[in-house]
């Protein structure tokens, strides 16, 4: 599979930037109206990361299959954001669909409208691999510093189920950027325990010193973000999207980033 090259602008920075008319080609802004541009957030392996300059991962050659099944192209350059500047990058035109491993859930659709399903997954509870710890459930969390990657669903779990429940205080909580930065954290001790999606827990438990603790079920799934008022768009990548999964490329995907 090719793997695409990305443009490197920095978090909310990077919508700024992109404000100056630097993305000529996003729909309704160029001259053709059949390219869009793609965004994402990396540091979510094997989702969507970095490696030698290149912007690789799961998403990337899902979205790239799936707009190949199109009338659409994708634009050369991919954008890069923090995770929590993708919307408003969607909303402000600078681009046109989300592939970040973003959570369809009731708050997004408000603003966002969401593709099909593409993956499901659950939140798991990454700690270090010399630790001994004997936790099973979020409750045995009580009195721990916790981490997680702002604007995520692990947030939303560390947030409801253990700020609210008065399991741990504000101060035991630390948010970071991406989940790169979490794991590192986690490994200097300066965290006991980081809570992320079970497929990119998974990914840094077989490189890194930690490993996963338990597994908390949220029954999420993946879709990719569009603006509500892309319905031709939508259809587009539904129709794509089922056609990557009837005829075994989704499932070759999945076998080449998840070693299934």
């Amino acid at each position: 599979m090719r793997r695409r090259t990305y443009l490197k602008l920095g978090g909310g920075a990077a919508i700024g930037a992109s404000l100056g008319g630097c993305l000529d080609s996003v729909t309704g802004g160029g001259d053709d109206d059949s390219e869009i541009v793609a965004g994402t957030a990396p540091g979510f392996p094997p989702f969507e990361m970095n490696e030698g300059g290149e912007l690789v991962g799961f998403d990337i050659d899902l979205l790239e299959a799936v707009v190949e099944e199109t009338d659409y192209t994708l634009a050369d350059d991919w954008e890069e954001f923090e995770f929590e500047s993708l919307i408003p990058a969607l909303e402000n035109d600078n681009i046109d669909v989300i592939a970040a491993a973003m959570t369809i859930d009731p708050e997004r659709e408000e603003t966002i409208a969401f593709s099909d399903p593409y993956y499901e997954a659950n939140q798991s509870v990454l700690v270090r691999e010399d630790e001994d710890v004997d936790w099973e459930t979020i409750e045995d969390l009580e009195g721990v510093t916790v981490g997680a990657q702002s604007g995520t669903t692990g947030e939303a779990v560390v947030e409801d189920e253990l700020i609210e429940a008065g399991l741990i205080d504000d101060g035991d909580y630390n948010t970071y950027d991406n989940y790169v930065l979490g794991v590192e954290d986690l490994e200097n001790g300066n965290v006991d325990a980081i809570v992320l999606d079970v497929p990119v827990a998974e990914t840094f438990a077989n490189d890194r010193a930690v490993e996963v603790a338990f597994t908390y079920e949220t029954g999420e799934e993946y879709g990719f973000g569009l603006r509500q008022d892309e319905e031709e768009l939508q259809s587009a990548l539904n129709e794509g999207l089922a056609t990557v999964q009837e005829d075994g490329r989704y499932e070759e995907l999945v076998d080449e980033w998840f070693g299934n």
